[in-house]
């Protein structure tokens, strides 16, 4: 049987949910056709045919994980080493592991044959004995995966990394028309604000403890999801007409709750907004995630009672701001300076 393994792909993604298969043994495909749907932390992927043949062997049913390096696909023919790991793992009934890995196992008096292997090629790596010692999860435990395991990874390397500070403030937003887009007039004023202080639109190097203002907005707008968070970046979003903002805003977040997007579409974001007064609430203290140096937040537009440049008391459209920004890389001069800017672009 000719093995082909799930290829590497790419951003450090090392496993994939197996989503759909479009094949099935017995098959014959024609190189580049699609042969299978992944799910990766980050998007749903089509794998292609590596080449032509006829299907023998499929590794996995919908829902399993693959591991980069492990079989996917086998096809009839000859054996040949399309990877790093070759042959019929399922019909071997030992568990593979490393040296270390069966001391561990004995030390713990874990049986190898009770462990779910989940390294490369179906090996059992110290996380798999150590899971298998600590016994089976509480009845409904689930463990996450997907955008909800790759979410909580950004979330724990935000808040261990980032010394973040969060300023608030208020924008009165009476005069808005009906039917104003607030996502895009908040786009407008994050624009607008980087231009005024740049040194928030930035990414920031720990090791090297170097900050890099960039000059283009690559814009990532958080998106609320039943499976997590995604994050899309709108691209150049600098060089978009304030008339065609709400247009792609709107298309980028249906693409991202289509589950649409490409690699390419979730990744090099330089500031992010994160719209949740859509859903509710009103301040925050959203993560920075790095490299990126700043958040902005914007909570429920509401009625409040403002003292009006006449000195009188009435009910205004108030926007709640939270930006919460990477005290590494800037100063709380810098962050209020953004944010002053942000205010009075959207009170324009």
């Amino acid at each position: 049987m000719r093995v082909f393994n799930l290829p590497d792909l790419g951003e450090g993604l090392q496993e994939a949910e197996i989503v759909e298969w479009h094949v099935k043994p017995g098959d014959a495909l024609e190189s580049d056709q699609a042969m299978v749907s992944l799910e990766t932390d980050k998007a749903i992927v089509e794998v292609p045919a590596p080449f032509a043949g006829k299907v023998e062997k499929l590794f996995g049913e919908p829902g399993t994980k693959i591991h980069v390096g492990a079989p996917l696909i086998g096809f009839e023919g000859a054996v040949k080493d399309t990877g790093t790991i070759v042959g019929d793992l399922a019909t071997k009934t030992e568990v593979k592991a490393t040296p270390a890995v069966r001391a561990l196992a004995r030390s713990l008096n874990v049986d190898l044959a009770t462990v779910r292997p989940t390294g490369p090629g179906g090996t059992a790596t110290t996380e798999d004995v150590k899971s298998a010692a600590r016994g089976a999860p509480p009845v409904g435990q689930k463990a996450q995966k997907g955008m909800r395991a790759s979410m909580a990874r950004n979330m724990a390397l935000a808040h261990q990394e980032v010394a973040a500070v969060t300023v608030i403030d208020d924008a009165d937003v009476e005069h808005w028309a009906k039917g104003t887009s607030a996502l895009a007039r908040l786009a407008r004023a994050i624009i607008a604000a980087a231009r005024a202080e740049p040194g928030l639109n930035a990414w920031y190097d720990a090791k090297s403890d170097a900050r890099t203002v960039r000059d283009e907005v690559d814009l990532g707008i958080a998106v609320d999801l039943p499976d997590g968070l995604l994050v899309p970046v709108l691209r150049n979003a600098h060089k978009i007409g304030s008339d065609e903002l709400a247009a792609q805003l709107e298309d980028l977040v249906k693409k991202a709750r289509e589950r649409a997007l490409s690699p390419e579409m979730l990744r090099g974001a330089t500031i992010t907004l994160s719209n949740f007064g859509a859903i509710g609430g009103r301040y925050a203290s959203p993560l920075v995630v790095p490299p990126m140096v700043a958040i902005l937040g914007a909570g429920r537009i509401e009625r409040r009672a403002v003292v009006t440049k006449e000195a009188e008391i009435a009910a205004h459209r108030v926007l709640p701001l939270s930006l919460t920004f990477d005290h590494r890389a800037a100063t709380g001069g810098e962050a209020a300076r953004f944010l002053n800017a942000v205010k009075a672009d959207l009170q324009g």
